[in-house]
């Protein structure tokens, strides 16, 4: 049976329409990284994972887990689902671009090694409509109206990012 190890909340503000999720040694920006995941939920290359967001001023929900095993999947109470493969040194970081890291440095009770990644999301095309809803109203983006209506859609964008080492 699975058992929890970790489990971390938080929030991210994704910056160019993602976060990165990487080994803590790993400069997320130098030449190498995983294409944008542009249309897909993941990118991903051997020491970061590149998580798309279809936000960008608007924080999202994080939820970050290690696992001693592979944990039971959580089926129809996401709506996207993505799996990948890193190598991480024993610590993971999560990186927001111009905002910094989320986290810097979180050790991971499995240490060395690979460790597999599922990625699942929730609300995600829901906050898109309703930011969307608020321009189509013609909602002045300076007006009080409008930043209650965006910081009530302020973490709606959920992810759940479960690792595990890989055996």
């Amino acid at each position: 049976m699975s058992r929890r190890l970790i489990r971390l909340e938080m929030p991210v503000f994704p910056d160019r329409r993602m976060f990165r999720v990487h080994d803590s040694t790993v400069d997320p920006d130098a030449p190498g990284g995983p294409l944008a995941p542009v249309g897909t939920l993941v990118s991903v290359n051997r020491e970061q994972l590149w998580v798309g967001s279809l936000q960008e001023h608007i924080g999202v929900r994080l939820t970050l887990e290690e696992w001693d095993t592979a944990p039971p999947a959580f089926g129809d109470a996401w709506e996207d689902e993505a799996k990948g493969t890193l190598y991480l040194r024993g610590q993971v970081s999560v990186d927001m671009g111009s905002a910094g890291r989320a986290v810097d440095g979180l050790t991971l009770a499995g240490g060395v090694g690979d460790y597999v990644v599922r990625v699942y999301a929730r609300n995600r095309r829901e906050v898109m409509r309703l930011y969307e809803e608020m321009f189509e109203r013609g909602v002045d983006p300076l007006s009080d109206e409008f930043q209650q209506a965006r910081k009530n859609l302020e973490g709606l964008e959920q992810y759940l990012l479960q690792f595990w080492r890989e055996n």
